[in-house]
């Protein structure tokens, strides 16, 4: 395996790291919903659709691989040949997942508001409610699906809208952390971190997006995507800590009850995502392609 990863290049494209992060995230955001919702017991019927469609949707992707390999294909993409009827095939297997999984995440966004905040517009109820934009993350998945299919990803317009995604992946933490701290007031300081490194981090992407051929705006996008993995992996240990000092009747009580153990891994996860379109900005800056072209 590893002999063919390096004879096709697949290591060496960014497009490849892309689907498998793409692929990774829809199989264990069902695992981090099943965990979510164990904690009311999936008191709605509702409830069980993202898990089903994560299931689904990662079954769907690799068939999608096997079809036609590990590299979608973009028709009109500048370079690649004649596109076969497998790889077709598979391109609108990844479409449909892409499309799919939009639609799971805003309607998970209504449903979790659907509460005490459509109630009362209030920003206790805002506050308190299910944490409404954490469905979301389907939603953003489901694009980055899109964009590998729908925009040639040797081109510099492909490396943006991987720098906008993390972009946006980085302000909804933003919005996560402070919602989520708020609840107990920001009783630790460190509560403040995620809160200050999600802002940062959305705010230099984005100027990433916009200034593209900055070289050392790119050195410090990627010094802040290092640190964005730091905070993720330091907050995971507090959390980890937190709840096993917690009181509680069982360990498992503890975790579903406690704080959510794998919500600030999703700063190392979409400081990835943003290194991963740092990387294709810089192959794109230097007059190279971003992958090799796709024959099928």
């Amino acid at each position: 395996m590893r002999r063919l990863l390096l004879a096709d290049g697949l290591l060496s494209n960014p497009l490849f790291w892309v689907e498998l992060f793409a692929l990774s995230n829809v199989a264990f955001i069902g695992v981090d919903i099943v965990l979510a919702h164990a904690a009311n017991d999936f008191a709605h019927g509702t409830e069980w659709i993202p898990v089903v469609f994560s299931a689904v949707a990662t079954v769907v992707l690799l068939l999608a691989m096997i079809l036609a390999g590990p590299l979608p294909a973009v028709p009109g993409s500048p370079g690649a040949g004649p596109i076969a009827p497998q790889a077709h095939v598979a391109r609108w297997l990844g479409l449909v997942v892409g499309l799919g999984a939009i639609v799971v995440g805003v309607a998970g966004l209504i449903f979790h508001l659907r509460g005490d905040f459509f109630q009362e517009q209030s920003l206790r109820n805002l506050v308190y409610t299910a944490p409404f934009i954490a469905p979301l993350a389907y939603a953003g998945v489901g694009l980055v699906v899109l964009l590998d299919r729908m925009v040639a990803p040797r081109t510099m317009e492909w490396a943006r809208w991987l720098l906008l995604l993390a972009a946006g992946g980085f302000l909804g933490n933003f919005v996560l952390s402070l919602a989520d701290h708020a609840q107990n007031g920001f009783f630790y300081p460190t509560e403040w971190i995620g809160v200050v490194a999600g802002s940062i981090a959305a705010g230099f992407l984005i100027g990433g997006v916009i200034a593209p051929g900055s070289r050392p705006l790119l050195v410090m996008n990627s010094a802040i995507m290092v640190i964005q993995v730091v905070v993720g992996v330091m907050g995971f240990l507090l959390h980890l800590k937190g709840n096993l000092n917690a009181p509680g009747a069982t360990i498992r009580d503890q975790f579903l009850f406690g704080a959510p153990i794998f919500a600030p891994l999703l700063f190392a996860d979409l400081a990835g995502l943003g290194l991963l379109g740092l990387w294709a900005q810089y192959r794109s800056i230097e007059g190279r392609p971003s992958v090799e072209p796709v024959v099928s």
